[in-house]
């Protein structure tokens, strides 16, 4: 199947007749590899515009800030926006960066590490590109399981930004 996007403004949804298994939305992604996607949990299709020159250079300064933090820290590995995890809501969704503990990583098959993960990261960050609305972007971060997780929502600058943080247990 060939999709035809020309130049999006928004995020564009759509929706096939049925949902696509695991292998079939990676392979689905490896075909259009120049797209960016994610999926729902109920199994539509999202196909977000490019990031722009300056979101480009936030998300890339971000990336490299945790994974040094990370290589400092030793107990896990960061990602870039180039990931996708499969959540167990079924959703599959590319944050700009994230952060596993290794001792989850380590529980993986190697397939699973070869494809997109099936795990909720630790740590999440959604940089807010000029082209996401808020209340989206916010309800987004909250599909992701946050029992244990934090996630953090950084705003263009002069903006604000939220930090959610797991409940203590």
């Amino acid at each position: 199947m060939q999709i035809v996007v020309e130049e999006l403004a928004r995020p564009t949804a759509i929706q096939f007749e049925h949902r696509m298994t695991d292998d079939e939305y990676f392979d689905f992604c490896a075909n259009n590899a120049k797209l960016r996607i994610e999926r729902t949990a109920q199994g539509d299709i999202l196909i977000m515009p490019p990031a722009g020159g300056e979101s480009s250079y936030r998300n890339s300064e971000l990336s490299a800030q945790l994974r040094d933090w990370a290589r400092r820290d030793g107990r896990g590995r960061a990602f870039d926006s180039s990931v996708e995890y499969f959540l167990p809501s079924g959703a599959a969704y590319s944050p700009d960066a994230s952060w596993v503990f290794r001792a989850r990583l380590d529980k993986l098959t190697r397939a699973e590490k070869r494809k997109f993960p099936p795990l909720c990261p630790d740590f999440v960050v959604e940089l807010r590109y000029p082209s996401d609305r808020l209340p989206k972007l916010k309800a987004k971060m909250a599909r992701m399981d946050r029992k244990r997780r934090a996630t953090w929502l950084a705003a263009r600058s002069g903006s604000s930004h939220c930090l959610h943080l797991p409940a203590q247990h």
